[in-house]
């Protein structure tokens, strides 16, 4: 709607004047001791969380034991979904969440931190413990991986996938799986991670089939990677659990290999799979990028927010304590340093993944996309 000039600079006035008011109730918090801090928390008696990973309900569990005049309300929404309902909350001025706990980090750069729907907080005792660059553009708690995996029980003697090109041959046409990456973004980071890592392709195409790459019209080896990938037929997926299953599952002869979570593994027993991460696969078996936690834009309980960040970002003990014991577990990887990887998980150089950059990848997602959503 069309504003007068008068209305037009008091609404800017209003909006500067309100963003100093938030800024300076941010500083007050931050600034309280920690025993204040957990005292405004059980004032506020409550925070509101949305989690891209169902392992928020034994952080609920044990943020409520540690602090039981706090009631956390867990809510399990993928990161794609979350952005969404972000963006959406936020035009409606709707302040129904506190926390995102939230990966695809490309996306959530551009339209969540840029238009101030979420803020970093970093609590003053992890400023020293987390890398800076885990501290941008939200603090990361772990890092996560979209890796390629297979069955060990069919494949005891190793992965069957030695090269990303041999994904393009004809043994495996049609048995390669991953959840749709025109859904999930964290997916369609990969994808878009291979795409941007053409000079690598390449040295790679030259290893497995002993000779220099053709484009053939794409722009990269990268490119052309992933072109005919898509024309050998992969399987796409509704979600990971799903791809994990078809991947992993035990009493398969001759299963498929795909993309997932390295984590996942940790649910081998209780659902009856054998999923292993493919290590030493050339150039990389896939990405690594951070899970983030985020204050939410006009959240109603911002004390609690702030202790529900400091718990997930775990305790003094060598294993973060009950804050972090759902992320310590083999395939994610810590943000802080004072906290060693799980002694089951594969070292980050032995596993060989590629390590997103947010601002590059934003850059060629939609292409990415298109490119998939030509070739389905």
């Amino acid at each position: 709607m069309f504003q007068t000039p008068h209305i037009a600079r008091r609404t800017v006035v209003a909006a500067a004047w309100l963003a100093l008011v938030g800024a300076a109730s941010a500083q007050s918090l931050d600034s309280l001791s920690p025993a204040e801090l957990v005292a405004r928390a059980e004032a506020e008696g409550k925070v509101v969380v949305y989690s891209f990973t169902s392992r928020i309900a034994r952080i609920e569990k044990a943020f409520e034991a540690k602090y039981p005049k706090i009631d956390l309300v867990p809510f399990d929404i993928n990161s794609t979904q979350q952005i969404a309902r972000l963006k959406s909350e936020a035009a409606a001025r709707i302040g129904n969440a506190d926390v995102a706990y939230i990966s695809d980090i490309p996306v959530v750069y551009e339209d969540l931190v840029k238009t101030g729907i979420l803020t970093r907080y970093v609590p003053s005792q992890f400023a020293t413990k987390v890398p800076a660059d885990l501290q941008q553009p939200l603090l990361a708690n772990r890092m996560s991986t979209k890796v390629l995996m297979y069955s060990e029980q069919a494949y005891p003697n190793g992965s069957p996938v030695k090269n990303l090109w041999d994904l393009t041959r004809p043994e495996w046409r049609g048995r390669v799986i991953s959840v749709d990456p025109t859904v999930r973004g964290d997916y369609l980071d990969l994808f878009t991670e291979i795409v941007l890592r053409g000079d690598e392709m390449a040295r790679a195409y030259q290893v497995a089939f002993g000779k220099p790459i053709a484009l053939q019209g794409t722009e990269s080896a990268g490119e052309k990677w992933l072109k005919d990938w898509l024309a050998n037929r992969p399987v796409f997926v509704a979600n990971t659990d799903a791809a994990a299953d078809a991947i992993g599952k035990l009493g398969q002869t001759h299963p498929p290999v795909g993309f997932a979570t390295y984590s996942d593994r940790r649910d081998n027993k209780e659902r009856g799979r054998a999923l292993q991460v493919a290590q030493g696969v050339q150039p990389a078996t896939g990405i690594l990028f951070p899970a983030s936690l985020g204050l939410v834009q006009g959240g109603k309980n911002p004390a609690a927010a702030r202790l529900l960040i400091q718990f997930m970002m775990g305790d003094d003990t060598p294993s973060g304590g009950p804050g972090y014991a759902p992320f310590y577990v083999a395939g994610d990887y810590a943000a802080r340093t004072d906290i060693a990887s799980h002694p089951d998980a594969a070292p980050l150089a032995q596993l060989g993944a590629w390590r997103i950059d947010p601002v590059k990848t934003i850059t060629m997602r939609k292409k990415v996309a298109d490119l998939i959503l030509a070739r389905q």
